[in-house]
């Protein structure tokens, strides 16, 4: 997974002595120790990799130290003879000397876009005057030069010159490294550094943890000539003071080479990291290429590769150049010289300077390296040669992290990767987070992982997948295919595909699948230490004397799996914890997102079940935020969650399984019907049904368990409190699973219709009963009528034909007593409510039987002469007649006559009849003379009825007052006759109403007001004025 391309020569043979190097654009500038420039254009084609444009000669008298480039000037900054110079480009000509920055050591330069305020300064000013100050993003461009004892800062803001800055220093700055726009890194000597503030002009002590100094045995492990190399031709005049080896890796830390450790120091002075880079030996120079650290370690100081297990251990004969990861500090790239694909390379016949030369301020790739031979001879005659190492794309590089597992790295070079270099970058980091998830939940941190799943809208499906087959169902998946499941890759196949646990863990006497889980790290793998420290400590020597026999095979198999078992027992209940916090938070937002499609729970039986979409689709809906989601999408959602949750309170909180079943929800029962009926856990399985619509299944269920009761109402009462809280729109299944219960008891099955929870439709109802049993219907439209207050005519009229049927079909089956009890209901009936159609009912009636129920009609139609007549010529009851004859007399109304009627029906017979009606007709007018017109009650009786036996009649009849009576009407005759004329006199009155009529109460003219005529003189008033007139009168006539 080496980050950058093999190296490649762009320069060979190159005769003078390379002392520094820039980059701008596509143009590389090397100063030589010789004080001259080469220009070279830097080609892409690996042909001719770099082209020489231009030689500047005679640029300095002594060798150029350092070279740098200020864009906003576009100058090329040079260090030679402890004078810093600026050159413009592309010309090289006219130098312009900074005459504070003599005697300079090094320089440093950085540029940045700061928002500053007017002021200057990027915090807002605090005055009134400023309260509206914006602040205007301007490029500032830092020129830190390190003199003698001093520190000279020039700078430019959006390319002008900007008043110069001196601070003194106790010390000499050799090597200068930004940690922040304000704050940089001077190092006086490999062990004195200081952080600086360009804006105060402050130093802060940098406080450098101790190291393990170097000891004599190290160094004698380091190989013969490891110092071989420290007095050649390159070393020159360079031995009065090693240079510090300080390098910025980010935004506000810094490298600094300590020995052989690299420490990192942040913006307080203090170690930011407690980590550290452990190099074999101190490090012979340092350059960064975000995110990368180069070293240049000496010859005979790096191990071969894998060590030998000879007493004395190998070691590169050459430099080492070494590529360590700034975010995760593992060595990613080892390259010794010489630079090639050779494995192990083979040693060089000269020794060699490897010297890093960063390409350019911005610490972005390529890395430029040169190498030189150490021997005066050689180098005059080989010359050295530049190498361009040339970072792979960050495609490349990420997608190797992943593939191999190293997750929390891949998301850290990312983060250090401009969206502009890799467009894709959002959609890698989700798909990495979603990687490096699963990676933690295969470790055991079930909470971390579910906690990223949710912060990334991952489906639950695949969430859910991650669990055994007793949470995921048909969704599981192998713990091998966790990985490609979200994204990455598929496992090769000579990779030993991970077992899982296959035991089966009893909890209270429930079963419970294998855990999901092993114990795997949740991070990136570093790979093994490279340093001297930890290189061997896997050899240990303990080992040989250690007892190396087996154990008893079954006392070990037996131990493993208790320990095993245990420890999968644990992970299983703490991955269902953490199930419980994220299905809730899906569940909650889930009904939220349907809430906006009008979708709630209830209505989860309109929507096609989880098991018609197979798990591929289910795993395949999009992994985005709910809002973006269609309402299929969410509904598949929602039934995977429920569904989920449900089999995870079956496993570890049964308690709250009955509050799940009992409320809306979208769980798919085919999933868990037969866990929950194999556990026994009817009252979940029947709420379950209930809720999600399922009635056929419950009622089927709870007839079923009624086998198991012998109490009548045990047995049946379920049956019937589920039944009658189905409503209207379930009224088939009612009908049909209400049967066997009016089987076994007939008033108890009638609870199921006349509940208050649900109102059924009547009529459907009454049809239902009726076929069941008519007597079953006659008691339903009794109870609408009588309980209800039911008074729609077609439930009367129903009722009143359903009571006909049965005396009917009672009378023709013989049974008397049943034939009694309904006629005599009917005839109550018909007798007392007005409700039903007298003509339809009297038209149902034979006509050679119920004579009784006949007369009641005709009594109701107004035809009492006929309803008389039945009762005496067919009935022969004249008790019923005469009790018919009070009910309906009203004196002044046309059944005033009725007892003279039924008298002619007794005296003078329609039909021959051999009764002897002389008997009931003289009882009559002896109990109801009263009633009776004595003379035309005279002229129907017999002449051969004496008078002895109307005795009481006749005498009752002569008393009567028949005189005054008939004077009293005359009388009355005669007052309304008077009343009437003088009536149509007073209407026959008119008045006249001129513009000049004034009204008597108010002295106004009438105009064309509303007006009053007052009786009987005939005055005229205005209609508002009528009631105080009247009593002007009335006072008036009384006076």
């Amino acid at each position: 997974m080496a980050p950058f391309e093999p190296p490649h020569t762009v320069i060979n043979g190159f005769k003078e002595r390379v002392d520094a190097l820039t980059v701008q654009g596509d143009r590389l500038y090397i100063g030589t120790a010789v004080g001259n420039v080469h220009i070279y254009s830097i080609n892409e084609s690996s042909e001719e990799p770099a082209t020489l444009v231009d030689i500047k000669k005679g640029i300095s008298r002594k060798a150029i130290d350092q070279l740098g480039h200020v864009k906003d000037i576009n100058s090329l900054v040079v260090l030679s003879d402890m004078q810093v110079s600026l050159y413009p480009l592309p010309e090289i000509s006219t130098p312009t000397p900074l005459p504070k920055a003599k005697a300079a050591f090094s320089f440093a330069i950085h540029t940045s876009v700061q928002h500053l305020y007017p002021d200057g300064t990027d915090k807002k000013p605090t005055g009134a005057e400023f309260s509206t100050a914006v602040s205007v993003p301007s490029v500032v461009t830092d020129l830190v030069v390190g003199c003698r004892r001093k520190l000279v800062i020039y700078s430019w803001k959006d390319g002008e010159p900007q008043d110069v800055k001196e601070a003194a220093l106790p010390h000499s700055a050799r090597t200068i490294a930004f940690l922040t726009n304000d704050i940089v890194s001077l190092s006086y000597s490999p062990t004195e550094h200081i952080l600086f503030s360009l804006e105060s002009l402050t130093a802060t002590e940098i406080a450098t943890p101790p190291v393990a100094s170097v000891s004599a045995v190290a160094i004698s492990n380091m190989g013969m000539g490891a110092l071989s190399g420290l007095g050649g031709y390159m070393t020159l005049g360079l031995g009065a003071k090693a240079k510090p080896c300080v390098t910025n890796v980010s935004s506000s830390e810094v490298l600094i080479a300590k020995d052989n450790d690299g420490l990192f120091i942040g913006v307080d002075g203090k170690p930011s990291r407690s980590a550290r880079i452990d190099w074999p030996a101190p490090p012979e120079d340092l350059s960064f290429v975000a995110p990368y650290i180069f070293s240049v370690l000496p010859a005979n100081t790096v191990p071969t590769q894998p060590p030998t297990s000879s007493p004395q251990p190998s070691f590169v004969p050459s430099p080492v150049l070494q590529v360590h990861s700034s975010i995760s500090l593992n060595l990613a790239q080892s390259v010794p010289f010489p630079f090639s694909d050779a494995n192990p390379p083979s040693a060089p016949t000269t020794n060699y300077s490897v010297r890093l030369l960063t390409a350019s301020p911005f610490a972005k790739s390529p890395l430029f390296v040169v190498s030189t031979p150490t021997d005066r001879t050689a180098a005059t005659v080989e010359g050295s040669s530049i190498w361009r190492f040339r970072m792979r794309p960050w495609s490349e590089q990420v997608d190797e992290l992943v593939n191999a597992g190293l997750y929390v790295d891949a998301l850290a070079l990312l983060d250090t990767i401009d969206v502009a270099v890799l467009p894709d970058k959002d959609r890698r980091r989700l798909a990495i987070q979603g990687l490096n998830a699963v990676a933690r939940f295969k470790s055991g941190d079930f909470d971390q992982a579910l906690n990223t799943f949710i912060e990334l809208n991952i489906n639950p499906a695949k969430v859910i997948a991650l669990y055994p087959e007793s949470v995921s169902g048909r969704l599981s998946v192998p713990r091998e295919q966790w990985i490609p499941l979200f994204g990455g890759p598929a496992p090769s196949i000579s990779e030993e595909p991970a077992l899982a646990a296959s035991e089966q863990v009893d909890s209270g006497g429930e079963e419970a699948a294998s855990p999901p889980v092993e114990s795997a790290p949740a991070t990136s793998q570093s790979p093994p230490s490279t340093g001297l420290r930890s290189k061997f400590t896997k050899y240990n020597p303990l080992e040989a004397i250690r007892p190396s026999g087996p154990k008893d095979p079954e006392t070990a198999s037996i131990a493993s799996t208790k320990k095993a078992g245990r420890a999968a027992a644990d992970d299983y209940a703490r991955a269902i914890e953490s199930l419980f916090k994220y299905l809730p938070d899906r569940r909650t937002k889930l009904i939220g997102a349907l809430e906006a499609f009008h979708i709630t729970p209830a209505h989860s039986h309109r929507h096609s079940p989880l098991s018609e979409s197979s798990p591929e689709d289910l795993r395949d809906i999009p992994s985005a935020p709910l809002s973006v989601l269609t309402p299929d999408q969410l509904v598949r959602y929602a039934q995977v969650v429920d569904t989920a949750l449900f089999k995870s309170y079956l496993i570890a909180r049964p308690g709250l399984l009955g509050a799940l079943c009992r409320r809306d929800n979208w769980c798919e029962v085919s999933e868990v019907e037969e866990v929950l009926a194999a556990r026994e856990r009817f009252p979940e399985l029947i709420d379950l049904y209930n809720v999600r619509k399922m009635h056929s299944k419950a009622l089927d269920l709870l007839r079923k368990l009624s086998d198991k009761e012998l109490d009548m109402r045990d047995k049946l009462g379920p049956s019937i409190t589920y039944l009658q809280r189905l409503g209207p729109e379930y009224i088939d299944q009612v009908f049909k699973h209400s049967l066997w219960v009016f089987e076994q008891d007939a008033d108890m099955a009638f609870e199921i219709f006349t509940s208050e929870e649900v109102e059924l439709a009547p009529s459907l109802v009454a049809n239902f009963l009726e076929g069941v049993d008519p007597k079953h219907c006659a008691r339903y439209l009794e109870f609408l009528i009588e309980e209800r207050n039911e008074e729609a005519p077609q439930f009367h009229d129903r009722l009143a034909e359903l009571y006909l049927k049965m005396s009917l079909d009672a009378k023709k089956k013989g049974d008397t007593d049943a034939y009694q009890a309904v006629y005599a209901k009917l005839l109550t009936f018909i007798d007392t409510t007005n409700r039903y159609r007298l003509d339809r009912l009297f038209s149902l009636l034979p006509t050679d039987d119920l004579f009784e129920a006949k007369a009641i009609l005709l009594g109701r139609l107004g035809r009492h002469d006929s309803a008389l007549e039945l009762y005496v010529y067919r009935l022969r009851d004249y008790d019923k007649a005469e009790r018919y004859c009070k009910r309906i007399y009203k004196p002044d109304a046309d059944t005033h006559n009725i007892f003279l009627t039924l008298l002619r029906i007794y005296l003078r017979p329609l039909i021959k009849t051999t009764d002897d009606l002389l008997r009931p007709a003289i009882a009559l007018i002896s109990r109801n003379g009263a009633r009776l017109d004595p003379e035309e009650a005279l002229q129907l009786l017999p002449p051969l009825v004496g008078a002895q036996d109307v005795r009481e009649f006749l005498l009752a009849a002569l008393r009567a007052p028949v005189f005054d009576t008939k004077v009293v009407r005359d009388i009355s005759k005669a007052r309304n006759e008077q009343v009437a004329r003088k009536l149509m006199y007073l209407e026959a009155n008119r008045v006249k109403v001129t513009d000049s009529r004034i009204c008597p109460q108010c002295h106004k003219r009438l105009g064309h007001s509303v007006i009053a005529v007052h009786a009987p003189g005939g005055e005229v008033t205005h209609y508002q004025c009528r009631e105080a007139f009247s009593r002007k009168l009335k006072e008036m006539r009384h006076s």
